[in-house]
């Protein structure tokens, strides 16, 4: 083509190019005007009245404008059954359960922080009183009694019913795939992750018995279908995920019978006295809604003897090292029994636990009217106040004083005892270490009405001197002494004298614990732990062994597997389990090659997506193309016939890299 004819045709093209498109075609019996053969602007339907008095009633329909969207479907109204539908498939799937227990996770923070009312009624108190403006919030709020309250219950009941809802139809399925076989082999194992094949003597019945057997000795539940065996494995995950979702359900089981049938006490016990699990035995009692008092165990114990020992040198001076309580317990009307308590090493009898908790001194004070009658001798617990169990209590002898005149009065005597004594020519009196090294008490006293009658509750360790007055001596100063053991102070006017005896006791504070649900939850958190693992590091498998007798009657192997889950491990497995099928069942001897046709590789391979076999078959690849080269230099027509046998096949043909060579090759 000349260079001038070229040029007309792209000046041709181009003058086509920028002629304006004509409108749609006229429907049949439109005016002639609208035909392609009308005067420019005849039949745009956008130029004027004109065009649209020629295009006539097809004219009318035609517009510029977007295209109306049809009216949205009605759909049907889902009714009461179909909401109830709908809200129990919301409640019982893994994102509700999950957020549930979440919102049950931030339930419990506050009451961890906020002292509760079924554990510790002073701190509540305290924290009211330091808490005026927040009190009424929490109050509304239910803080104070977390777990009773409305709002945790209904989260709690929610997510009991989201994991139920979950755990059965899974459990359904579970069973129904336990009683089922392994699915049989798939048309093509070529496309499977994990694959190999080879050919062998042995007949396809030896080949299958002898996989049968192979994947039995590796715990596969297997099955013979038709020319393949079938076979899978890891079973385990799904139960594992069972059991991880039962277990949670048994934990919050536990919590609320220890909830609901819990019973929690304390009570201090000097040494030398004792403790009977009755109700009117303990300091405090807290129970749950549904214990009843026959619950409480039967059974008894005294406190021998308290040892506390104290790092006596270094930076951890007085750090306490060793506390012991030894026992002397029955149970149930047997036999005395001998323990020893340990912090966090509770004594278990009768259904209850026995912590020991706190330990503290209780120094023994003689007191004695102006007659020298003994009228209060006991050892009086103090309450510690420091590390360094600086202590302070209270004796009230209540009945049976008298003065000098024989009339009928009551003593209150406040007493503050240090184990080890400091602040000699100081003034002031305080502890430097927690052992008894060199023990001093300090007393004073009061006589008058102790307010023990008033029907008010008192605390054992405080002293009520509203209508009482204090001694004094003959200055009119406050009547106060600093007592060493076995010395005694002695009360003006012939009140009477106070004496600090020598022995010194040692008190231990006891919560006397029964929970039934603490076994079960933590059964339930071991079961929970066992089934997370089995089901994030056991994978589920399936492996298929196909023996076919092939055209020239040797026998074709054919190995695959395939994992739910993205599993490293099975190719190394379905490999071992080739190498022991193939000690079985070995290769073929290689027939003699045809003349013409390349040599085929000798040994079988397991191939894996983007593993060993692709750059197998991307060498063999490389090595064809050279070849093809090598020949396409020396002969111009060995060209053609290589690209055609590189075509790619039609639909349904094959893949080549995944064709069974004859020589028993895996591509």
């Amino acid at each position: 083509m000349s260079n001038t004819e070229q040029t007309g045709r792209r000046a041709e093209r181009a003058e086509r190019a920028d002629r304006p498109k004509q409108a749609d075609r006229p429907e049949s019996g439109a005016e002639p005007g609208a035909g392609p053969g009308a005067e420019p602007g005849a039949g745009t339907g956008s130029t004027g009245a004109a065009g649209e008095s020629s295009l006539g009633a097809a004219g009318e329909r035609l517009s510029t404008g977007p295209a109306q969207d049809p009216e949205p479907a009605t759909l049907p109204a889902l009714g009461l059954v179909g909401w109830i539908r709908w809200f129990w498939r919301q409640l019982t799937s893994m994102r509700v359960a999950l957020i549930l227990l979440f919102l049950l996770s931030l339930g419990a923070i506050p009451g961890s922080l906020i002292p509760q009312n079924g554990v510790d009624e002073t701190k509540v108190s305290a924290f009211k009183e330091a808490h005026e403006t927040l009190t009424p919030i929490y109050e509304k709020l239910q803080l104070f009694d977390v777990y009773s309250s409305v709002w945790f219950s209904a989260i709690y009941i929610l997510l009991f019913v989201s994991l139920i809802g979950c755990i059965v139809p899974r459990t359904h399925q579970f069973v129904g795939q336990l009683r089922s076989r392994p699915p049989g082999a798939p048309r093509r194992l070529t496309r499977l992750p994990a694959y190999a094949t080879w050919r062998t003597e042995a007949t396809p019945a030896q080949v299958r018995e002898a996989g049968l057997k192979l994947l039995r000795k590796r715990r596969f539940r297997v099955h013979a279908a038709g020319d393949a065996v079938a076979a899978e494995k890891g079973y385990l995950r799904e139960f594992g995920n069972l059991l991880f979702h039962i277990s949670l359900i048994v934990m919050l089981l536990a919590f609320a019978a220890g909830q609901l049938f819990r019973a929690e006490g304390g009570k201090l016990v000097v040494e030398g006295d004792g403790f009977a699990n009755t109700l009117s035995q303990y300091d405090d009692f807290r129970s749950g809604s549904l214990f009843a008092l026959d619950d409480l165990g039967h059974f008894s114990f005294e406190l021998r003897r308290f040892t506390g020992t104290y790092e006596a040198t270094g930076p951890q001076r007085g750090t306490p090292r060793t506390f012991e309580a030894e026992v002397t317990y029955a149970e149930n009307g047997g036999p005395d029994k001998e323990a020893v308590i340990r912090v966090n090493e509770p004594l278990r009898v009768a259904g209850a636990r026995v912590y020991l908790i706190e330990h503290g001194y209780a120094p023994v004070v003689t007191v004695r009217d102006g007659k020298g009658k003994i009228v209060s001798q006991e050892a009086v617990p103090l309450l510690p106040l420091d590390a360094n169990v600086t202590s302070q209590g209270v004796v009230k002898v209540k009945d049976g004083y008298r003065d000098k005149n024989g009339k009928r009065d009551q003593l209150g005597i406040p007493l503050f005892f240090v184990p080890t004594f400091a602040g000699e020519g100081q003034g002031e009196m305080f502890s430097v270490f927690p052992a008894l090294v060199d023990p001093r008490l300090s007393v004073s006293a009061y006589h008058g009405d102790l307010r023990a009658d008033s029907g008010v509750p008192q605390n054992v360790y405080q002293l009520d001197t509203s209508k009482m007055k204090q001694f004094k001596d003959e200055r009119g100063e406050i009547l106060k002494k600093q007592l060493k053991p076995g010395e005694t102070f002695t009360l003006p006017d012939g009140a009477g004298s106070i004496t600090f005896e020598k022995e010194i006791k040692e008190w231990a504070s006891f919560q006397i614990s029964q929970q039934p649900g603490n076994g079960w939850a933590l059964a339930g958190a071991v079961a929970a732990i066992l089934g997370l693992t089995a089901s994030l590091f056991i994978q589920r498998r399936r492996v298929w062994v196909r023996a076919v007798e092939g055209p020239d009657g040797v026998t074709v192997v054919e190995t695959a597997g395939l994992g739910r889950g993205e599993s490293a491990k099975l190719p190394e497995e379905l490999a071992e389990l080739v190498a022991a099928l193939h000690s079985v069942a070995p290769t073929a001897p290689t027939a003699p090659a045809a003349p013409d046709a390349p040599d085929a590789p000798a040994e079988s391979a397991v191939r894996e997506d983007d593993g060993p076999a692709d750059g197998a078959a991307e060498a063999r690849a490389d090595d064809g193309d050279r070849a093809a080269e090598a020949r396409a230099a020396d002969d111009p027509a060995a060209e053609k016939r290589d690209a055609a046998a590189r075509t790619p096949a039609g639909d349904g043909a094959e893949p080549a890299d995944q064709a069974v060579p004859s020589e028993g090759a895996s591509q």
